[in-house]
């Protein structure tokens, strides 16, 4: 116990005292194990989950080191029940193994005869498993181990999985030799995935997460599936391959909706993986098209679910995810830990900006009013109706423009959520604008005039959330999102997050309508920035005007 800024509570809650000159550090410490949930001026609240434990685990932390942290920080006795819980909970991990028999065939081990019991008898694990071989060890069905994971994890026994993978066809990939190497960290989330063969690697928009994927497919040397969300980025990461490694243009295919290759590494869309036919997915042949050794998810927060389905049946493959936060709205971070892997490698944020490899950046609230008739109309309507009224305030054109003024000559995004909206601030604007139907060429075409100066305001809707690399945008106005999204958010901020040539700090607004539900969302999409160190100056729209 010391005088901490962290208050441990028997829920295991944890409050972080803000103005105290440790909470930094102890926030830093405390988030490789617990969730944001709430991000109030002076008090952060924190949840310890099981889910959260076991990632923590499963990246090399011990819980003896996660208690530590609490004892350290914490102005009053951890409680003793807390600290049960979690060594208690920390130890679930890895006391069910997968493994492989000296058949080759999948085994489900444990030296806990009562798991092992309890497991097996629970009616949604009994049918993914054969007979019983001895007292430590259960054969599973064939198809069964994705789904055997996934319901493990559910009745809160999380399995180890050592039943290896097939090594895929060899295909020689070397990093290239031009004066370049990969990053501390990135060489560290390398290893640790070779290490383990499957799992998520988390680091910040504008870290290199395509560079770890090409060292974990250099280290791997096999025939490579990259999944990603767009076309835009599969053509980001096709010239970073080319950029970054011995590849050639004839050994990496694009699978998508212009084009259909198959080649030693072929990037696919999410999209054209999960286009069904007929009733059918139509393109489920790609998975089977080369005995790949490497399956590479690209935004893993975003995988749709039809893909958790199809992720089930592949698990003698290698398998990396890569992602800015695990957080997803749905849900579903427990289908990430089973099928994808556990986190395997995570960064904060704030290290990297410290390091000098991502751009330090400020975040700002914006908020405007609504004139009394645009308010009325407001309270008139009903729940699912005032999000969109909210958010799409014509109040908010003048912000964007005042903002403007204030950035002048910088390289500046302006990103929103309705299309309408869109289209009537970039004739506002005089900027172009850019959405889900903007043809592929003239994305590009938008995308490299804003790259080369040429550009130098771009309306954009969420296309331009993922995996798209403006490394000189200076300013992001976010005028609309997703309701409350914390990965949105989260993405958005990435947009601003690369080192500049013109050593400009990143500014990052977002406008809400103030007393409406525009703010509360607002609120809930800031926690996960929160909780990687970033802190929202609130500024009113009349002063910017000013």
């Amino acid at each position: 116990m010391s005088d901490g800024p962290l208050i441990v509570q028997s829920d295991r809650t944890v409050l972080l005292e803000l103005a105290h000159p440790l909470a930094e550090t102890a926030r830093h410490e405390l988030a490789v194990f617990a969730e944001l949930e709430r991000a109030p001026e002076h008090m952060h609240s924190y949840r310890i989950t099981r889910l959260g434990l076991w990632n923590a685990r499963a990246a090399g932390h011990e819980a003896e080191e996660m208690l530590d942290v609490l004892r350290r920080y914490s102005k009053f006795p951890v409680p003793q029940s807390v600290e049960v819980d979690i060594a208690e909970t920390v130890r679930r991990y890895g006391r069910l193994v997968i493994e492989r028999d000296e058949e080759g065939g999948l085994v489900l081990r444990s030296m806990d005869d009562a798991v092992l019991r309890e497991v097996s008898r629970s009616k949604r694990i009994a049918p993914l498993l054969a007979e019983r071989r001895g007292g430590d060890t259960i054969a599973i069905e064939a198809w069964a181990r994705g789904q055997l994971k996934q319901e493990l994890l559910k009745l809160g026994w999380p399995a180890e999985d050592h039943a290896g993978f097939t090594p895929g066809t060899p295909h020689g990939i070397d990093l290239a030799e031009d004066g370049w190497t990969l990053r501390p960290y990135q060489q560290d989330a390398v290893d640790h995935f070779s290490a383990n063969g499957s799992g998520v690697v988390v680091l910040p928009c504008g870290a290199g997460k395509t560079i770890v994927g090409a060292g974990a497919m250099a280290a791997t040397g096999t025939t490579t599936l990259i999944l990603v969300t767009n076309t835009v980025s599969a053509r980001q990461w096709r010239a970073e391959l080319l950029k970054r490694t011995t590849l050639t243009e004839d050994e990496i295919g694009e699978y998508s909706g212009q084009l259909k290759e198959v080649k030693p590494v072929t990037i696919a869309t999410y999209q054209i993986l999960t286009a069904k036919r007929k009733g059918e997915y139509a393109h489920l042949s790609l998975l089977d098209a080369l005995d790949w050794g490497l399956v590479v998810y690209d935004e893993v927060h975003l995988l749709p679910a039809p893909v958790f389905k199809l992720t089930a049946e592949l698990q003698a493959r290698r398998r990396l995810g890569l992602t800015a936060t695990l957080v997803r709205e749905d849900g579903r971070e427990g289908d990430v830990f089973s099928l994808i892997g556990p986190k395997r490698f995570d960064a904060p944020w704030k290290q990297i900006e410290a390091q000098g490899y991502i751009a330090p950046a400020a975040c700002f609230e914006v908020r405007v009013d609504l004139p009394p008739d645009e308010r009325m109309q407001y309270a008139a309507s009903g729940d699912d109706e005032r999000y969109r009224l909210a958010a799409s305030a014509p109040a908010k054109i003048d912000a964007v423009k005042a903002l403007l003024r204030k950035h002048e000559g910088e390289s500046i995004l302006v990103i929103g959520q309705y299309i309408d909206q869109l289209e009537e601030l970039g004739e506002a604007l005089g900027a172009p604008t850019l959405t889900g139907a903007t043809p592929i060429p003239e994305r590009e075409e938008l995308f490299q005039s804003f790259r080369d100066g040429g550009t130098k305001v771009l309306v954009v809707s969420k296309v331009a959330n993922f995996s798209v690399d403006l490394p000189e945008a200076t300013v992001a106005i976010q005028v609309s999102g997703s309701f409350g999204s914390r990965q949105e958010e989260a993405q958005r901020l990435g947009r601003l997050l690369r080192p500049k040539r013109s050593g400009i700090p990143a500014s990052f607004y977002t406008l809400v309508a103030r007393d409406t539900v525009d703010q509360d969302f607002a609120q809930n999409r800031q926690r996960f920035l929160a909780e990687q160190g970033y802190s929202y100056t609130i500024l009113d729209s009349v002063d910017l005007a000013a």
